[in-house]
């Protein structure tokens, strides 16, 4: 008789440390479950995730619950090893009962499947609320009680027991999610994204085309230079402006609009005027994520940047600000920066008024942008001075050597990268 009844004993708290440990995994499982993946699980009708996602909803129900059952069948497990160690081994095994039990529980019913739960939650957590559930219904009343308690304790400390389990992700962490991403997401595809946070941190001074480098149609000229400009131009939409000043703008012309006109005999430039599409003028210091907006908003391609004294600083166009995401649209070095001209020495002939953002993303360097935007204007802010030919100086690792300086900046400059980077070998793919 006392055989089957400490077979029983044994059997019953070997039954409590498995449920010991249940309840351990559980509230793990739950606390470590992805609160993103979490919500598209639910959004699919997963049943398991909608569950979880409720329980989740009240953390404070949700561990009173698990920890109720915890406590209450560690208590007994305890409670029965005692038993067994009186009735069958005596009162001096009370305190090596009490010793094994806790290294028993500490292995088998915490650590074990804390460890588990922690490693793989979904498997974890899914199948416990289909069990939890119904005990928190089963005990609610006991649940709110200790609830109400602890939730009093909270709140005089500041805490709100009904605040949002799911914090909100900054954009900084939102980058860091998708860099430790790894091969769920593609490479290419990782960089957009990162390139699309970065959209709020750039503004359009960054990437316009500078006011000496616009390209367009002074109505000025002569009709027959017109006709010869739009024949070679490369651009599908100009300026058109008056006394060779972009400050006099009339309008945007589109290529397509004036091939017609161009076409007939008798061409005159109230018809080039009159064809023309209001400009679009952008303040400096936009955004590029806010400009983008902007752009699909005023269903607009070219914007023209002004200060804030209302004078033509440069030109913003859709294609350089979507360049800023997916990458360049071609892997021609040569025809994405016109002024970097690759040498066989692995050195780089570079125009001083070449954007820095533009060669940093083609070549994959890492010229300093927080301030001037274009290599002439890093040489000048660096020295402080205008540089005479020949001078050298070193920024971030990069060697530049001056070769020309005309009209008092920078015309050509030769720049060596550092050693560690390599051949050039320029990633278009994002």
């Amino acid at each position: 008789m006392s055989e089957i009844s400490l077979s029983s004993l044994i059997t019953t708290l070997v039954l409590l440390i498995f449920l010991s440990a249940f309840f351990s995994a559980a509230e793990t499982a739950m606390m470590r479950l992805n609160r993103y993946r979490l919500r598209h699980l639910v959004q699919a009708k997963h049943r398991a995730a909608m569950l979880a996602s409720q329980l989740l909803e009240r953390p404070d129900r949700l561990i009173g619950i698990i920890l109720l059952g915890n406590n209450f069948v560690n208590i007994l497990a305890s409670s029965i090893t005692t038993l067994i160690a009186l009735r069958y081994f005596g009162e001096n095994w009370i305190a090596a009962a009490a010793g094994i039990l806790t290294f028993v529980i500490l292995i088998f019913a915490e650590l074990t499947p804390k460890t588990m739960a922690a490693l793989h939650p979904e498997r974890i957590a899914f199948p416990a609320a289909f069990v939890i559930r119904p005990l928190l219904v089963l005990c609610y009343p006991l649940v709110w009680v200790i609830n109400a308690i602890a939730n009093n304790l909270l709140r005089v400390v500041g805490v709100s027991p009904r605040e949002s389990a799911i914090q909100q992700l900054s954009s900084d962490e939102l980058r860091t999610v998708v860099d430790e991403a790894g091969a769920l997401i593609p490479r290419k595809h990782q960089k957009m994204l990162l390139n699309i946070l970065d959209l709020e941190k750039v503004t359009i001074e960054d990437i316009m085309i500078p006011r000496n480098e616009i390209f367009g149609i002074d109505l000025d000229d002569t009709p027959e230079e017109i006709v010869t400009q739009l024949h070679n131009c490369q651009y599908t939409r100009l300026p058109l402006y008056r006394d060779d000043d972009i400050d006099q703008i009339i309008g945007i012309l589109h290529i397509r609009n004036v091939l017609p006109l161009i076409a007939e005999e008798e061409f005159s430039k109230e018809q080039l005027a009159s064809i023309a599409r209001e400009p679009y003028f952008v303040p400096e210091g936009t955004p590029l994520n806010t400009q983008l907006l902007n752009f699909q908003r005023q269903r607009r391609r070219v914007g023209l940047v002004v200060d804030e004294y209302g004078d033509i600083e440069g030109l913003i166009t859709l294609e350089d600000l979507l360049e800023e995401i997916v990458g360049e649209f071609t892997t021609d070095i040569s025809a994405t920066i016109k002024d970097v001209i690759p040498q066989e020495d692995g050195t780089f002939l570079v125009d001083g008024s070449t954007n820095i953002r533009a060669v940093n993303r083609t070549l994959q360097w890492h010229l300093p942008t927080a301030g001037p935007k274009t290599l002439n204007g890093l040489i000048t802010d660096y020295l402080e001075t205008i540089p005479a030919p020949a001078t050298s100086l070193r920024i971030a690792d990069y060697t530049i050597e001056i070769l020309q300086v005309t009209d008092n900046a920078v015309k050509t400059a030769r720049i060596t990268p550092p050693a560690d980077s390599g051949k050039v070998s320029p990633d278009y793919s994002a």
